[in-house]
């Protein structure tokens, strides 16, 4: 008899189905996704015709729906100036072996030049790339990098680490910690001096494939720097078999080097073979925006609450094999933003709360977080006085889930307040499954945590979430498909599209925004977390 299990799962089915759905629709949530993701957005890139109506577009709802402009001086946007160049086709080469940009390399330049001209210029290996003296660990070990390319591998000393290896424990095991990030690996290859930067491409170690890599398509974003020398001259990657290729061509192993960078011990090794590149650039300077919107508090309007998500994407590129070459960004991070408008909407139609709510649509996160960067280095609201930044970027579209997946897990109080949220929605928290894709530090909420601003991040390619309908198998199946689409032509708006999970996913942020928004708490960082001491260093500013 399957009765008991049969009547079991229909009740499960229906006290999801009765339970407390908040304000937010999945109807508006579709429609709106279903616009940015549309043709006239042309994939909205910045500095393109496609940013000016989606500006237009974002600023026009936010108007509609009674906000207040929240950016500098009163107005609707901030300003973000930026470098986009783009290479050309030209000639790579590592010795006698070519490099064919797009197969067995990928690279680009943040320098406004015209031209990127590397004669023979010295590779050394350098590991993981990692210098963190409050570990233990320098991979460096005093080597000079000036005019020098460095080749690091992807992700941190502990995520391969073997028995033997006393990388173990020293970082975040599985979990990826900001020196496994790619930014860390280019920020310290440029403070060395080196004159280009070469990562290792592996998908486990990333978190993501060789198709994502290249979905940039030559394009580089960048903001403008006091010190444009500050930049180096070439970044990029390594796809992994011509990566060893090009060591085996130096005479060395790649995977017993690999090895031997687990391990503190180790020393940087200078490839025999040397690198050249000449590739055409074009340049220009362009001026992006950020959109900002509030609602001011009545009680304490000094102090911020911080909804967030970004609005752009790849925009148009090379044709895919069906002939299309917008990149809609539908999920990533159309969703998002719908889910922002969407709590917009419920606090307009709601009480005003004690405190300001913010509401912030970013420019130039896929080009590396440039956006809230930008806001960062220049906030409209002091960091030390903005409660907290909650963000959304990609969201699950298979209906309703048991659970909600949390990344950064540990990191602040605020997973604390998600979790009673869930509750009350009938659901429970979950970690995020794939903690060495490093997400925590791939979202615009991390531009505001780096300033000390706790902050939450929800992004459904964390993992597979436990669905009403086919449970974990199911969430399985739905990431599967939707990564085959990150970054590509097809995440786009579908009909098909069941948005209650989204929905009720949205809801829980906003849950937590207005019980933030409502009282008097200071989330906090945890003991442990990177960002406690700077958050700490602003205590005096929040008596």
């Amino acid at each position: 008899m399957r009765v008991l299990p049969t009547i079991v799962a229909a009740l499960l089915t229906t006290a999801a189905a009765a339970q407390d759905k908040g304000p937010i629709a999945p109807d508006r949530l579709s429609a709106d996704v279903k616009t940015l993701a549309s043709a006239a957005f042309e994939g909205r890139a910045p500095g393109t015709p496609g940013e000016a109506r989606t500006v237009d577009w974002l600023i026009g709802q936010l108007k509609s729906m009674g906000l207040e402009p929240g950016g500098p001086g009163g107005a609707w946007t901030q300003a973000v100036p930026l470098i986009h160049t783009r290479t050309g086709a030209g000639t790579i080469r590592a010795g006698d072996l070519p490099l064919v940009q797009g197969r067995d390399i990928y690279v680009g330049t943040d320098r406004a030049v015209d031209q990127v001209a590397i004669a023979a210029a010295p590779m050394v290996f350098v590991g993981y790339g990692v210098n963190a003296p409050e570990r233990g660990w320098d991979d460096f070990k005093g080597v000079d990098l000036k005019g020098k390319v460095a080749v690091f591998l992807v992700n941190d000393p502990d995520f391969e680490a073997a028995a033997g290896d006393d990388s173990i424990g020293k970082f975040g095991g599985r979990r990826m910690t900001y020196y496994g990030r790619w930014t860390y690996k280019y920020e310290e290859a440029a403070r060395r001096g080196a004159v280009g930067a070469l990562i290792v491409h592996d998908t486990p170690g990333a978190g993501y494939g060789w198709s994502t890599v290249t979905a940039p398509a030559g394009e580089n974003y960048d903001i403008v720097r006091a010190d444009p020398a500050s930049v180096m001259l070439l970044q990029g990657w390594l796809q992994g078999d011509a990566a060893a290729r090009l060591f085996a061509a130096s005479g060395l192993d790649l995977a017993k080097l690999r090895a031997s960078a687990r391990r503190s011990a180790f020393r940087p090794v200078t490839l025999k073979t040397r690198l050249s590149v000449d590739l055409p650039v074009t340049q220009e300077h362009i001026e992006s925006r950020n959109v900002l919107a509030k609602i001011t508090g009545t009680r304490h309007p000094g102090e911020v609450v911080m909804l967030g998500a970004h609005w752009d994407a790849y925009g148009l590129g090379k044709p895919d094999a069906q002939g299309r070459t917008m990149r809609p960004g539908a999920n990533d991070d159309g969703l998002g933003v719908a889910g922002v408008l969407e709590m917009a909407r419920a606090f307009k139609a709601a009480p005003q709360t004690d405190r300001s709510v913010v509401f912030a649509l970013w420019t130039g996160e896929e080009r590396g977080l440039l956006g809230s960067e930008t806001y960062a280095v220049a906030p409209v609201y002091p960091a030390a006085k903005t409660v907290a930044n909650l963000t959304l970027d990609i969201l699950q579209t298979a209906g309703p889930s048991h659970d909600v997946l949390l990344v950064g897990a540990g990191q602040d109080s605020i997973e604390g307040m998600l979790g009673d949220a869930a509750t009350a929605q009938g659901r429970v928290v979950t970690p995020e499954a794939l903690p060495e894709r490093g997400l925590f530090y791939r979202a615009d909420h991390f531009s505001l945590a780096k300033r000390g601003v706790p902050t939450l991040l929800l992004m459904a390619i964390s993992g597979a979430p436990d669905l009403v309908t086919g449970g974990r198998p199911a969430g399985q199946a739905w990431l599967d498909g939707y990564m085959k689409c990150y970054h590509q032509t097809c995440d786009a708006w579908d009909a098909d599209w069941n948005l209650r999970g989204a929905a009720d996913d949205v809801d829980l942020v906003y849950s937590v925004a207005r019980r933030l928004a409502d009282g008097r708490d200071w989330p906090t960082w945890s003991a442990g977390s990177e960002f406690k001491d700077v958050r700490d260093a602003t205590a005096a500013a929040r008596r």
